[in-house]
């Protein structure tokens, strides 16, 4: 008799065979939906991100200057002491001048501090034709792969990209290319590479799983972000991915077309994750205001939520 779990996770199954379209169908296939045994296994982690006007370094180059302000070892001893399990080391708030012997500190810090470095984020785009922009968007990646090797960071969040002028299916192939190469080279490291339903061509989850199914290498998954899919029901939207995640980051909200932001159902969220047999990081990314006085409470939400 199946049980209710497999029952589910085949209707997650043929729910993601529904939404894809004919240029995934297809395509030879790429990665499965992760099948893992055991229990689902939910870890807490935060994103620097959550903190991204008090970091001394970032991409706007204008450090801030308040009595808040932080740095990355900074961050690492706030998510050791608000009881993450691990901590999302956004890549926009290093140094510019990071080399491997500051990833390395930070490897050790960490690791003193009882916390596994769960990922980092990168931003990139990959719906470029070829040419120096599009090779300079891989080469990038590339370092980033590299940096996280010494990090210690098993997991990169990446970007598909935004088609521009050009048309969506041609530019969702040109992404695909591209992820395929530094999928290579990410697995001769040892990182897994996650693509986040972030707007641009990957705003429905049809044309996330158009990729999903067309990029052919197991170093290759989903970066789920809970509040990107603004669709008429975005619970279902994360539901018909779940099984592709490799890196989850909830954010405190979810929007549907033509309405107000409404809370997140974390207890939802969190039903979704088990279904799919999810075991890995549930990073909490807070993009609303006032990160210092909401954040603790948050962090509390997400671990009752994800157990």
């Amino acid at each position: 008799m199946k049980t209710r779990r497999s029952l589910l996770r085949e209707s997650a199954v043929l729910a993601t065979g529904a939404l894809l379209s004919p240029f995934a169908a297809h395509s030879a296939p790429g990665i499965e939906p992760i099948i893992r045994k055991g229990a689902p296994k939910l870890r807490l982690s935060l994103a620097a991100y959550s903190f991204r006007e008090f970091f001394k370094d970032n991409r706007t180059g204008k450090p801030y200057a308040g009595e808040k302000a932080l740095d990355m070892f900074d961050f690492v001893d706030y998510c050791a002491a608000r009881g993450c399990e691990g901590t999302e080391l956004t890549s926009y708030f290093f140094p510019k001048d990071a080399d491997d012997a500051y990833f390395l500190k930070l490897r050790r810090h960490a690791f003193l501090r009882g916390m596994p470095v769960s990922g980092t984020a990168v931003g990139n785009n990959f719906a470029l034709p070829a040419g120096d922009a599009r090779s300079k968007q891989i080469a990038d990646l590339k370092g980033w792969i590299d940096r996280a090797t010494v990090l210690g960071a098993p997991h990169i969040r990446v970007f598909a990209g935004d088609a521009g002028k050009y048309d969506p299916a041609e530019a969702r192939k040109l992404c695909v290319a591209a992820l395929e190469e530094c999928c290579d080279y990410a697995g001769t490291r040892g990182i897994m590479l996650g693509l986040e339903n972030h707007g641009g061509i990957v705003a429905q989850p049809e044309g996330l799983l158009e990729i999903v199914a067309a990029v052919k290498s197991p170093w290759f998954g989903v970066n789920l972000d809970t509040g990107n899919f603004h669709t008429t029901d975005p619970y279902a939207s994360l539901a018909a991915c779940a099984p592709y995640a490799v890196n989850v980051q909830v954010k405190i909200e979810i929007s549907r077309p033509g309405q107000k932001p409404e809370p997140t159902d974390l207890n939802r969220i969190a039903t979704i994750l088990r279904e799919a047999n999810y075991q890995g990081w549930v990073a909490l990314e807070y993009e609303a205001a006032k990160p210092w006085e909401a954040v603790p409470d948050y962090l509390v939400k997400l671990a009752e939520a994800i157990g």
